[in-house]
């Protein structure tokens, strides 16, 4: 007999996740978890836009977007998560629109560096942004 691994709850995720003000001020909710996914999506803010000439997001707020899926990913489905050691962003379209939805996956589980991947798509399904990150444990 095999044991499953044990992951947080999802309202325990979600109060982890609130605990601090920039991601309640994102207004940032974990909207699943799957097996092999953690979905995060986040609301439409006027403050976020950094080009007012086409209503585009700034790249750092999509940047935290991924950032903070790809942690809470790896500690929603078995693995340990404090820091980000390294991260790459490519941003594949601009954001117009919200809500944003961001899609997590564990691409490796470490003792003391785990990696995930993002992707970040708008209301329509189209891809926005990508990328990886390498966290601490």
């Amino acid at each position: 007999m095999t044991d499953k691994p044990s992951f947080p709850q999802l309202d325990v995720l979600r109060k982890m996740l609130l605990v601090a003000p920039f991601h309640r001020w994102l207004g940032l909710n974990i909207v699943a978890v799957t097996a092999d996914a953690l979905i995060l999506e986040m609301p439409w803010r006027d403050e976020i836009v950094s080009n007012p000439m086409i209503g585009s997001a700034h790249g750092g707020i999509l940047s935290a977007l991924i950032d903070l899926t790809g942690l809470y990913a790896i500690n929603a489905l078995g693995g340990s998560a404090r820091a980000t050691a390294d991260m790459r962003v490519d941003f594949h379209r601009p954001a117009t629109t919200g809500p944003l939805r961001a899609t997590g996956r564990v691409v490796k589980l470490g003792k003391h560096l785990s990696v995930a991947e993002t992707r970040i798509e708008d209301q329509d399904g189209r891809l926005i942004a990508s990328g990886r990150g390498a966290y601490v444990a």
